[in-house]
């Protein structure tokens, strides 16, 4: 895993090892942030499902003011916060069951990401949660990523784009 453009362009990041694990590919963080590009310079962010902090480490190469990460992965932030240590940044850094974080967050972003374990069904609840709580900006978006389609509807939140990147779905929603 790397950084791929921005002010830490190329710099190496920890990654997991094992196969529970599963970091957004280079190719599709390579592509997320092609169409976020516009959007991501001044935002405020939140890596939801951080993992490792791949995504929300290239948010904040390419400009973000402020991202948040969470996991519930006391393994997964010891992988992030040493990643974020090698780039000397020191963001705000959860440990929480995604649930409760949404249900107590006092701010609103710009761009969430929400990449759960595939088969968890966390990524319904979690954009359920954005849209009632209104923690998406006006012209804000959330991206989902999954291993299919998104074919559900979310109350106060609009599909307006889904891309596939070999067996990885990316699907964008904004605020209605």
């Amino acid at each position: 895993m790397r950084i791929i453009g921005g002010k830490y362009r190329g710099k190496s990041l920890a990654a997991f090892k094992g196969k529970e694990i599963r970091p957004t590919a280079d190719r599709v963080k390579e592509s997320l942030f092609n169409i976020l590009a516009p959007e991501i310079h001044g935002s405020n962010v939140l890596d939801l499902f951080s993992g490792s902090g791949g995504v929300g480490l290239e948010a904040l190469s390419r400009g973000a003011d402020f991202v948040v990460f969470n996991d519930f992965s006391k393994d997964s932030l010891a992988v992030l916060k040493k990643n974020c240590a090698a780039l000397k940044v020191e963001p705000k850094i959860y440990n929480l069951d995604f649930r409760e974080l949404l249900k107590s967050l006092d701010i609103t972003f710009d761009v969430i990401f929400i990449d759960p374990p595939y088969k968890s069904g966390y990524g319904r609840v979690a954009l359920e949660l954005i849209a009632e709580r209104k923690l998406l900006n006006t012209g804000g978006v959330a991206v989902f990523e999954s291993d299919k389609p998104f074919t559900d509807e979310i109350a106060d939140l609009v599909k307006y784009d889904e891309r596939k990147y070999g067996s990885t779905y990316l699907t964008f929603f904004s605020p209605d």
